[in-house]
């Protein structure tokens, strides 16, 4: 169970914003945390494109930013995956507080390139179409990128990562910031998607709900989806036209005025 934690106020540079990460104690009692695989797993969403998964193999973090202190009331990690190099998705800082002796790091190379001298020699990099193995899970680098011209620049094709990870049969999709890409629309047999959505950085709430509908996974969070300049997506619209394809998970992300 999530416990209130301290307040934390802090803010992450995005590519082409800034995300105000608020006071994780104004959440606390929202429904934060869901489990999945028989209770084996459970999700904790933090905000925007941070969240914690405890599995069977360990814990994970996922894009941390914002400050340790965003995760204090959760287990420490034994894996922290990043996607790529946004503010909103990488934070040097954080991950030092976060990455100590025994943490597995795994990042593209872009951000590997840019990790702090201490924490690069330890880390691992994943290139598109890259595996590995960690604790008996299975992590592929799945390309995330744009495809709406006008939107390259932003996530070039290439550069960046989401994850497929496969435990004991349970497979999550983590998409990172990307549009439908064929690499995606391929996927098969996923239990968990994490699906991004806001413009003009990322994909729209169709543009997200036809990739599931081709994919198929079993359960599917909308999250990254506030943005600025009216890019903001409605996660309940994508709900709506996912219909009976997954069954949609919402994650509590935001304060009301955060982001958009």
């Amino acid at each position: 169970m999530v416990q209130t934690r301290r307040s934390f106020l802090a803010t992450a540079a995005a590519g082409a914003g800034a995300i105000t990460v608020l006071p994780y104690a104004a959440r606390a009692e929202a429904h934060m945390s869901d489990s999945f695989m028989d209770g084996k797993v459970t999700v904790h969403p933090v905000s925007h494109a941070s969240f914690v998964m405890e599995t069977p193999a360990g814990v994970i973090y996922v894009d941390p930013v914002g400050g340790a202190g965003q995760y204090g009331d959760f287990p420490a990690p034994n894996l922290v995956l990043i996607t790529h190099e946004h503010g909103d998705h990488y934070d040097a800082d954080t991950l030092s507080e976060l990455v100590g002796e025994g943490v597995h790091l795994i990042t593209n190379p872009a951000v590997h390139d840019m990790l702090p001298e201490g924490m690069k020699d330890g880390a691992e990099t994943l290139a598109n179409g890259d595996s590995t193995e960690w604790e008996g899970v299975t992590i592929d680098a799945i390309p995330a990128h744009n495809t709406t011209e006008e939107r390259m620049n932003f996530h070039p094709e290439g550069r960046d990562n989401g994850y497929v990870l496969s435990m004991d049969g349970f497979r999550t999709y983590i998409s990172g910031d990307t549009e439908p890409v064929e690499e995606m629309l391929a996927l098969e047999d996923i239990d968990l998607a994490f699906m991004c959505m806001n413009l003009p950085f990322t994909q729209t709430a169709q543009q997200a709900a036809d990739a599931v509908k081709a994919f198929k996974p079993s359960y599917v969070y909308p999250y990254h989806y506030r943005g600025r300049d009216g890019g903001t997506q409605d996660p309940e619209e994508f709900a709506s036209l996912v219909g009976d394809a997954a069954t949609v998970k919402m994650g509590g992300w935001y304060e009301e005025g955060e982001l958009g």
